[in-house]
């Protein structure tokens, strides 16, 4: 493995020309890959020595924060239903509440969440006491796709770190606006 430390260069790295301002570091690895380091995320660049098929992947903010969020007391998702911190809401009933993402990852993006976390932190914590709002928070995130998305929407809820769960208040994303890929992960 090699290390190449340079700010604002042209790196050549296994046969693929990388332009990247932003890079504080590449590390050329024995493997036939490159693991560059740049100031706000970590990429990969994996090659199998054709360029056509060098692949980058970065690790999303999401991934990063949920390599270090913990189930705290308060969630930002607790100030916003306290309204402490305000949201483009979409739908809200006495147990759950609907916004559009501050960051989405697709045209639509919406948050689902119970307005009361009574515990809910992740859904691998699911109480059978809670099932009826587990059932509430599918049927909102159901109700809201449909009117967003009438082409097709996603739902998906992260668990754990491994899950990427960045917040530990239990929620549900709906995503659409666009064609879905698969596979997801």
């Amino acid at each position: 493995m090699r290390l190449l430390r340079r700010s604002s260069q042209v790196f050549s790295a296994l046969g693929a020309l990388i332009y990247s301002p932003a890079a504080k570091s590449v590390r050329v690895l024995s493997t036939g890959s490159a693991f560059i380091t740049t100031a706000r995320t970590p990429l990969v660049l994996a090659n199998d020595h054709s360029c056509k098929n060098t692949q980058f992947r970065a690790m999303s903010d999401e991934q990063a924060k949920a390599q270090t969020a913990t189930p705290e007391e308060d969630t930002i998702f607790d100030k916003i239903v306290r309204g402490d911190i305000p949201c483009k809401e979409v739908y809200s009933d006495d147990r759950v509440l609907a916004f559009h993402d501050v960051n989405p990852t697709a045209p639509v993006h919406i948050i689902v969440i119970p307005k009361n976390r009574d515990g809910l932190s992740q859904l691998s914590k699911a109480r059978e006491d809670q099932k009826d709002l587990l059932g509430h928070l599918m049927y909102v995130a159901q109700q809201v796709g449909a009117k967003e998305c009438p082409g097709g929407f996603r739902v998906v809820i992260n668990d754990g770190k491994d899950g990427a769960q960045s917040v530990y208040h239990l929620h549900l994303h709906v995503i659409g606006g666009r064609p879905m890929k698969w596979p997801p992960g």
